[in-house]
Formats: C-alpha cells, sequence, structure tokens
C-alpha cells in the first residue's frame, strides 16, 4: 500500500487504535491491517474527510462512494473531528491525529459519546470498559 495520498475518516482513527484482526470480511480485515501498517510506517499526511476513504474501499458496506450507514458513520466522524479540535479537509501527519484522538477521546473518556450504536463497540468495551 502506498502512502502518496491518505483520506482517512475522523472516526476511524479510533478503529485503527482498537483493531485487532476483526472485520466484516477476510478481504477487509487484510485490507485494513495493511492500511494500519502503512500509517505505523510511513507517518503519512492524511487528509481528513467524512465521507468514503481508504478503509472504506474494501468494506462490504460501502459501494463506491456512499456508505450504507452514512449517516450513523457522518455522525461519528462530526464528534471525533468536534472533540480534537479539527474540521472537515484538515491535512496533518498520521501520528499527529492519532494522538489527539487517543488524548481528546479515549484518555478523555469520551469513546462512550462518539461510537455509540457501533456494531463493534464490544471490543473497544474489553479495552474501555468504563467508557462504553
Amino acid at each position: 500500500m502506498q502512502s502518496s495520498e491518505i483520506i482517512l475518516r475522523p472516526h476511524h482513527g479510533l478503529c485503527i487504535g482498537f483493531f485487532e484482526g476483526n472485520g466484516y470480511n477476510e478481504e477487509f480485515t487484510e485490507h485494513m491491517s495493511s492500511v494500519i501498517e502503512m500509517l505505523r510506517r510511513t507517518d503519512p499526511v492524511i487528509t481528513l474527510l467524512c465521507s468514503c476513504d481508504v478503509i472504506c474501499s474494501h468494506c462490504p458496506n460501502a459501494d463506491g462512494k456512499i456508505c450504507s450507514c452514512d449517516e450513523k458513520v457522518s455522525l461519528y466522524d462530526r464528534l471525533v473531528l468536534s472533540f480534537i479540535g479539527a474540521r472537515e479537509g484538515d491535512n496533518m501527519r498520521w501520528s499527529r491525529f492519532f494522538a489527539a484522538v487517543r488524548a481528546k477521546i479515549v484518555e478523555a473518556h469520551r469513546l462512550g459519546k462518539v461510537c455509540s450504536g457501533c456494531q463493534w463497540q464490544y471490543i473497544c468495551s474489553k479495552k474501555c470498559p468504563a467508557e462504553l
């Protein structure tokens, strides 16, 4: 996976932090793992957009540029942006974004406020049980 231009949904900063190899299917899980590895290895500049991104490209819920859960996940995106003090379209290094998500959402005990209703919440709740 190349790190030339990385579009990332803001809420995926949380998903990446809690990812443990589960996914919608094997193709998605393998792709998610490769995206995470690339982000950690290259620390690219990412663009935060509230629309389908590099991770969504292999999700069975995404049809091109639209997610079948778009209303719900767009809310997650807007909440992440709000909590970290960013705006849609902002560019920053992956490491800076990820540190902001950890500090201003996870460590600030706001995870449950962002991820309410997420189907993967059971994974995060094992790691942050007081949050969700």
